[in-house]
Order: C-alpha cells, then structure tokens, then sequence
C-alpha cells in the first residue's frame, strides 16, 4: 500500500462518518477491534459497544480533516496511521486530538483493528 492508500483508509472512515449512520461507521471496524474514543471514557471491544459509542458521537455532526499523518506498512495484511486530527462538529465546536489507527486486511476488506484517540492534553 501507498502512503495515500493508508491515508484513504481515514478517507473511508470519515466519509462514513459524514452519513450519520453508526451501521455504517461500525461496520468499518474488525469484529475484535478495540476503540478507545475522544470524547468517552470507556474502552469499546467490539461492534456493540462501537456502534453505541457512534450513535452519540455522530449526533455531535462531526467531520474529521488529519493535520498530522504518519502512515507505515507493517506487513502486507497490516498497516498503521498516528498523528494529529481536527473534528469540528454540528455546532462549530472543534477538538484538536492525536490519533493512531491500526488496519487489518481481512477477507480482501481493510478493517479498523485498533483506534486511539484522545484530545489534545495541552492548549492549542
């Protein structure tokens, strides 16, 4: 996979984002992916916890833009992505948070197998 190809994977993922659906935003997370959210503190270990996570996130009307990306092959079924995103939501509000996604080809498909995201801990 290119650089771009690991930065399209968040392309798909925020062009899911964008629908409002949390079907849709869960379905392109691994069945055992772990999410540790910005704006929660529980840790989500599989599609339910993912999806209720995301049915109160996307109510917020996010839309991501990455700042920072700092894309790596791993192996050929295995790529990661870390640096810096920017959501700003529905109402104009905005959170500047660091990132790292993990990505799994399964079954032909790129899946999300872990997802870190945590606001940033300083001003910005």
């Amino acid at each position: 996979m290119t650089h771009d190809d690991i930065i399209q994977l968040f392309s798909n993922w925020n062009d899911a984002i964008q629908t409002g659906d949390p079907d849709k935003v869960t379905a392109m997370y691994a069945d055992n992916a772990v999410l540790l959210p910005t704006v929660s503190n529980q840790v989500r270990h599989n599609h339910a916890e993912i999806r209720d996570y995301f049915v109160s996130f996307l109510g917020k009307v996010p839309s991501g833009v990455i700042n920072e990306a700092n894309p790596r092959q791993l192996t050929d079924d295995l790529v990661s992505n870390a640096g810096v995103y920017t959501f700003t939501f529905g109402d104009g509000a905005q959170v500047m948070a660091r990132y790292s996604y993990l990505y799994q080809r399964i079954d032909g498909d790129w899946k999300i197998l872990e997802h870190h995201s945590s606001a940033m801990p300083e001003p910005v």
